[in-house]
This record gives structure tokens, C-alpha cells and sequence, in this order.
């Protein structure tokens, strides 16, 4: 169906920043409509992600604080609770979504060949593949893949700049050993000690450059498994279709050189439910199989997905079940499985990858390593950061010694909350004049690592509505939007703007 109706505002991406977003816009009087590419809200919120990364609580205010109260309050606990089910997260939006009477559409995604229509700087409506047509005033895209930013003639970056590019050090490529989260002496040969057989799955033969160098290489992804030791609740989990004993290889011979745990988080949110993470340098993240997918097409990232799901259900049954796996190590994992009462609609798997990074947009401002660490100013913040700069391994590569040896981590802790500025959510007014951005913001990789966080997404998910609906008081251009009058409303939003250090 061809929808001719103009919205005051149109997101794209049903994520939990996208549903506060509109919940915010109705609060301001404004026709909102989320279109979500899958059949379920939330994204990693209500996608397994249950054990929030929420570095300092005081940092967290507004509808981001509210989400997580009304998350308490499903369990009958009174503050705010920070480790959930996905299902009462998910419960949690929809009851958002249906006091403030928003219009969610489902499966529906952006034509990635034209379909977004502009008219000069400004976007006028956006198509889907189904043929649908949304018309808006303003646009906020809070997808994770940045797509419908991508496609608006706005500049944008994918990977990791040099550090050099903006004064930072944890930019680019990492020291290799110093953070090699494998343990020493991993053969990198399909038979061991012969390089004529060629490298094991995954391994490049060197890190692609100097430490500090820029690439287009990004974070590993994984799913946020979410499993359970509850018997009358649990599937197990069999091995998958397409399963690869080759791709467990660098596995095995961790054990072989004497890794005993950390294979993967058993990190509970209930007593008998988990959010399950990677957790070293060979675990459920599928290190360097994600590169291309930013700016893959929809059928190619599906099997990027499908190869995600099979990695990653494999390792799990590897870890059960595998002979070259001691007893001692299989007994600690095999308990669990997945939970009969979760997403029951995709056979108790999350259908949500976890997008740690993809496109990030290029505004006037950039956020870098230097505001995350409180050295620059930030006069015009629209919320706040708090969890350490983290990024996940881009790569495996062989090191010095002739061993396998993961590149690209890093976990740096912050010693307060910092600002992020209003700038950092608006592209440049030469691109776009009517689109915000509060998922794909512009900041370096290293700053990205510690923005990344659920909860920020939903602040900075709620002020970009609250500035769009300013826009269009005004003269519709979010680049004009007076800082005092955006943070006039976002404290009596309770959003919190800066933190005492």
C-alpha cells in the first residue's frame, strides 16, 4: 500500500532508541510512525541483551531511566533493574508504544537503490521494498546499520581511523601481544608446524599495517545468547545445519595450550536465565567475519547473519559435546539451552545480530577520545556517556612468533560520565537539513566504543526527537535548533545533561 499521509516525524529502526524517540515526539504533540525491518522491537534491548551495560547509574535520566524502572516493576521491585529477560523488555516497549498510541510497522526496510527522496538538503519521503511510502517532515534514523543515513547523501565512515587523524590512541590497529586475548603458542596452520597447508579459518597472515594505522575493518559481532539451566524450560541446542569442525580449530588448540574457562559469560539477569556474551579471544564473537556487512545488501547480510547463527550455535554444541573438548570443560556448559518461553516466534534464537558497529556518521563535530576523557567542552549536550571505551577483536592475524594472535580489542574504564554533543546527532547542513542520527553518531571508533551502549541509545534517541519537534516549530532545519530551548526541555525530561565528576 502506498501511503500518502505526511508525518511530523519518521523514524527507521524499531530499536529501543527508535520507540523512545516516538514516545517522546507524541509527548511533544507530533505524528510519529517507527518502521522496523524485523518483527520485533527492541533490538538488542529486547534481543538478549539483558545484563545492560550501563557504566555509571547516575548518568542514565529521561526515558532511558523510565525503561528501566518500568523493567523493575514488572518484577515487583521498586528503583530500576538492569538485568532482565528479553520478553519483559520487550513487553516493557510494546506497553510504551501503546500508551502513547504509536504506529510500529513490521517488516518493512528501506530500498537501498533510491529510496529515499530528497529535494534538495532536505529528505521528503522515504520507500520501502514492500512499495510502501512514508512522507515526513523529519526523519530520524536509529537503526544500527545507519542505512537510511547512508542513503541521504550524508557523509559517513566504516572502520577505524588512524590515530592519527584525531590525536587519539586507541584508534586504528591495536599493539598485537600486549592485548592477545588467545594464549600464547597457537599454531596458525592447518597442520601444524606446515605452512604449506595453509592458514586456519579466519587467521590473516598479518595485521594489515602498522599500530595506530587506519582500516575498514570493524568489531566483531555476535548474538547475545540468552540461555537457561532449567530443565523443564530448555532446548537444547543440537548441531547446526552447515556446522564446520575446521571453524573450532583456533578452540581446540586454546584448550591445547591450556585456556580452562572463559569460553563464553554465564552472566545471570534472573536465577534462571542468562545473558551470554563472548567472553576472551576465542568465544561466541565470530572475529572477523562481519567486514563487508555495513554496506551489504539485505540478501548479503542475511548470510552474514545465517554464518553468525552457525558459528555460533556450533561453538556452543562444540563445547557440550566435542570429543577434543575435556569432560571438565564440557560439563560446565552443558547444562544450559535455550529457553522454550523466549522468541518463540524465531525457535527460541534471538533474530537480533549484535551490531556493535557499522556506518558512523561524519557531522560538524566528531566525537573523539578527548571528550570521552572530559578534555574538550561540551556546551550543547543532549546526554551522557559512562561505560568504557570497549571495543571486541576486528581480526586474527599470525603475530611476531609465528602464532595465532587476536587484534583490535580494547576495554578502557572512565573515571566520570562525559557530555555528548547535540552536534554529534545532526549531519552537516550542506547534507541534510531534516534527518538526525542518535544510533550512528558521529565519533571515531574509539569514542563509539563507549557510546555503543542501550542505554545511551535511548537517550540520545529521546533528545533527537525532542530536537526534531523543535525543527519543526521552527523552520524545520534541525542544524538551527537553540541548545537552550532543546535543554530547557530535555531537564524537564529529566534527562541528565552533565554529572557532577
Amino acid at each position: 500500500m502506498n501511503r500518502e499521509k505526511v508525518h511530523d516525524i519518521v523514524i527507521y529502526g524499531g530499536t529501543a532508541a527508535g520507540i523512545i524517540a516516538a514516545v517522546q515526539a507524541a509527548k511533544m504533540g507530533k505524528t510519529v510512525v517507527v518502521i522496523e525491518q524485523g518483527q520485533r522491537i527492541g533490538g538488542l534491548t529486547s534481543g538478549g541483551l539483558g545484563d545492560t551495560d550501563v557504566g555509571m547509574k547516575h548518568a542514565v535520566g529521561g526515558l532511558s531511566l523510565e525503561f528501566y524502572r518500568r523493567v523493575a516493576r514488572k518484577y515487583n521491585e521498586d528503583g530500576a533493574r538492569w538485568l532482565f529477560e528479553p520478553k519483559v523488555a520487550l513487553e516493557v516497549l510494546l506497553d510504551l508504544a501503546a500508551e502513547h498510541h504509536i504506529e510500529v510497522v513490521c517488516g518493512d526496510r528501506l530500498e537501498l537503490q533510491d529510496g529515499v527522496g530528497r529535494q534538495g538538503a532536505t529528505i521528503t519521503s522515504i520507500r520501502m521494498e514492500s512499495g510502501n511510502t512514508y512522507r515526513g517532515r523529519m526523519f530520524i534514523d536509529a537503526t544500527y546499520e545507519g542505512d537510511l543515513m547512508g542513503k541521504s547523501g550524508v557523509s559517513y565512515i566504516v572502520g577505524r581511523e588512524p590515530n592519527s587523524a584525531y590525536g587519539e590512541t586507541l584508534n586504528g590497529i591495536q599493539p598485537g601481544d600486549e592485548l592477545n586475548e588467545l594464549p600464547n603458542g597457537i599454531d596458525p596452520y592447518v597442520i601444524k608446524g606446515v605452512p604449506a597447508s595453509g592458514l586456519l579459518p579466519r587467521v590473516n597472515a598479518a595485521r594489515g599495517g602498522s599500530t595506530g594505522d587506519g582500516d575498514n575493518k570493524l568489531q566483531a559481532y555476535n548474538f547475545r545468547m540468552c540461555l537457561t539451566d532449567n530443565l523443564d524450560n530448555r532446548l537444547e541446542i543440537g548441531k547446526p545445519e552447515g556446522y564446520n569442525e575446521a571453524d573450532y580449530e583456533i578452540l581446540f588448540r586454546a584448550i591445547e595450550q591450556g585456556q580452562r574457562s572463559r569460553f563464553f559469560k554465564l552472566n545471570r539477569v534472573t536465577a534462571e536465565k542468562t545473558d551470554s556474551n563472548n567472553n576472551s579471544g576465542i568465544s561466541t564473537d565470530y572475529n572477523g567475519m562481519n567486514h563487508s556487512y555495513a554496506e551489504a545488501d539485505y540478501p548479503a547480510r542475511e548470510q552474514i547473519r545465517e554464518a553468525h547463527r552457525i558459528y555460533q550455535q556450533g561453538y556452543v554444541w562444540t563445547l557440550q559435546n566435542h570429543p577434543r573438548v575435556p569432560e571438565d570443560i564440557r560439563a560446565v556448559y552443558k547444562p544450559w539451552g535455550l529457553p522454550l518461553d523466549e522468541f518463540t516466534d524465531s525457535g527460541h534464537w534471538t533474530p537480533q545480530l549484535y551490531i556493535r558497529e557499522s556506518r558512523r556518521m561524519i557531522g560538524d563535530y566528531v566525537v573523539t577520545e578527548h571528550d570521552v576523557r572530559l578534555d574538550n567542552p561540551v556546551p550543547d549536550s543532549i546526554g551522557m556517556g559512562s561505560f568504557a571505551m570497549d571495543s571486541h577483536h576486528t581480526q586474527y592475524y599470525v603475530n611476531e612468533e609465528g602464532h595465532v594472535s587476536t587484534e583490535g580489542g580494547f576495554y578502557v574504564r572512565l573515571a566520570a560520565p562525559y557530555p555528548i554533543s547535540f552536534r554529534a546527532v545532526v549531519p552537516k547542513r550542506t547534507e541534510c537539513t531534516n534527518l538526525i542520527v542518535p544510533v550512528c553518531v558521529s565519533a571515531t571508533h574509539a569514542a563509539y566504543g563507549s557510546i555503543r551502549m542501550e542505554p545511551v541509545f535511548m537517550i540520545l534517541g529521546q533528545s533527537a526527537a525532542a530536537a526534531a519537534a523543535l525543527a519543526l516549530d521552527g523552520d524545520g532545519i534541525v542544524q538551527n535548533v537553540q541548545v537552550e530551548q532543546l535543554h530547557s526541555i530535555l531537564l524537564q525530561e529529566n534527562q541528565v545533561l552533565y554529572a557532577e565528576v
